[in-house]
């Protein structure tokens, strides 16, 4: 299974762009989208932007991933 992960463009340079993804910051490459800009919302894959999406989008995923993340680190099990 992949996993596409919510990130938030905050500089771009060229084919590559400077995003936070859940706090973290990191570089990744942004050729595979159209005109990113600092801003937008963008999946993550493999280090690649995959696609843009919107700000509610972006919310809605981070909430469900963050609560993913505490259930795991709380022993629930799925």
């Amino acid at each position: 299974m992949c996993l596409a992960v919510p990130t938030k463009i905050i500089s771009v340079n060229g084919k590559y762009a400077n995003v936070e993804t859940m706090g973290v910051g990191q570089t990744i490459n942004v050729q595979l989208i159209e005109n990113p800009m600092a801003g937008d919302f963008v999946l993550l894959h493999a280090g690649f932007a995959i696609e843009k999406i919107d700000q509610g989008e972006y919310t809605f995923l981070n909430t469900i991933l963050n609560e993913m993340i505490n259930d795991d680190e709380n022993g629930s099990e799925a």
